[in-house]
């Protein structure tokens, strides 16, 4: 596929800056005068300046650019960096070609295991974003933070208030669980969170999310896709949003969760939504907070450990007799990161749940089976299997 159909280069006045050696910029392949080649890549970072999906959030389609221009100046991390920023993809003449654009761009660059970055524009972007996967032959999980669920089914309801919706009843199905993390309650519909519970999806409030961030691990080690929608972070934090909340995320907390899915080895795409530079201090102070989270979120990636071999020396074990069906559970802890996973074994799962036979789980949930009681995460996984 030839690209430069696709796609707009970065503005000028933004790569010709002096920037200095050891910054982002320097460190990665962008599309100026020519795109650059993405396969062998290890990342992708795209731009999609489209806001017709909101009404109430106007300005997005600015966000791209601002984003960028905080992201180039920082510092390079660690790792050998194989970066590609692919510009700005051209939005089509309606939304829904914009959302075909996307997927296709994405279906693309996964095929050839490189990693979207997506740099929106309005949340209902992800919608392109998920359909990527269509042609993938897999069941994928899908991490979500906002402070809303975005499950609105009203024809007349903003595409961006209804995404969420259109994705639980996309055909063909390919979504094995949904998570979503830091909603609000006194935001939320109480027949939303009802809906997700029925579908043994799962959705983690704020309260609960600050109590012990290390226990939503697991729920981001878990996704193959995270779309990741900027009004979940406090306003103080990160204003440049017309529906900024005065309560949520903090910055770094939003930073903690992209290393954590930066690390994970099953993620293969990444969104960051709903930027809007219209609202900004003059300090562009949320467009730094989104770049901080992409460094973040980069670093994590090169620091990967690549644990998949459970029957290796490299993990640990422990079985654990039950009380009741199943009569044993099996834990696996890697020696290296000390992180944990569970097996989930169900007679009917078949070849349709290879990929989440064994879950991401914490030290908690072991503790949990020593007790003699199931795990919520187990039982949660062998409903999605059944």
């Amino acid at each position: 596929m030839d690209l430069t159909i696709l796609f707009s280069p970065i503005d000028e006045l933004i790569y010709t800056v002096d920037y200095p050696a050891n910054s982002f910029f320097k460190n990665i392949r962008i599309y100026s005068e020519k795109m650059p080649g993405y396969q062998g890549a290890h990342m992708a970072l795209i731009g999609v300046g489209e806001e017709r999906g909101t009404s109430s959030n106007k300005g997005t389609s600015l966000g791209p650019d601002e984003i960028r221009k905080k992201l180039y100046r920082l510092k390079k991390g660690t790792g050998a960096y194989n970066i590609v920023d692919l510009g700005n993809l051209n939005p089509g003449i309606d939304l829904d070609e914009t959302y075909l654009r996307l997927s296709e761009v994405c279906r693309m660059l996964l095929e050839n295991n490189v990693m979207p970055i997506i740099l929106g524009g309005s949340h209902d972007l992800d919608y392109g974003q998920y359909r990527g996967y269509e042609d993938m032959q897999k069941l994928i999980s899908f991490l979500n933070i906002d402070a809303f669920l975005d499950l609105e089914d009203k024809k007349d309801a903003e595409p961006a208030k209804q995404h969420i919706h259109k994705m639980l009843l996309h055909e063909p199905n390919y979504l094995f669980s949904y998570t979503h993390l830091a909603h609000q309650t006194y935001l939320i519909d109480p027949f939303s969170t009802a809906v997700l519970e029925k579908l043994n999806f799962e959705a983690h409030r704020i309260g609960q999310m600050r109590t012990n961030l290390a226990e939503m691990e697991p729920a981001i080690r878990h996704a193959d896709m995270l779309s990741f929608d900027i009004t979940a972070i406090k306003s103080s934090d990160a204003s440049g949003n017309a529906n900024a909340q005065p309560f949520g995320l903090t910055g770094e907390e939003a930073c903690q969760i992209c290393w954590y899915a930066g690390l994970n080895e099953k993620l293969s795409s990444v969104g960051f939504y709903e930027y809007n530079p219209t609202y900004e201090d003059v300090h562009k102070k949320t467009a730094s907070v989104i770049a901080t989270m992409i460094w973040y979120f980069v670093e994590g990636f090169y620091h990967r450990k690549h644990e998949s071999n459970f029957k290796s020396n490299d993990f640990l074990k422990y079985v654990v007799s039950m009380p009741v069906e199943p009569e044993t559970l099996s834990f696996y802890k890697s020696k290296f990161t000390e992180k944990w996973w569970m097996e989930v074994s169900h007679p009917r799962s078949g070849a349709r749940y290879p990929r989440n036979a064994i879950v991401p789980c914490s030290y908690t949930d072991y503790q949990t089976a020593t007790k003699g009681e199931l795990p919520d995460r187990y039982i949660n996984a062998l409903a999605k299997m059944s």
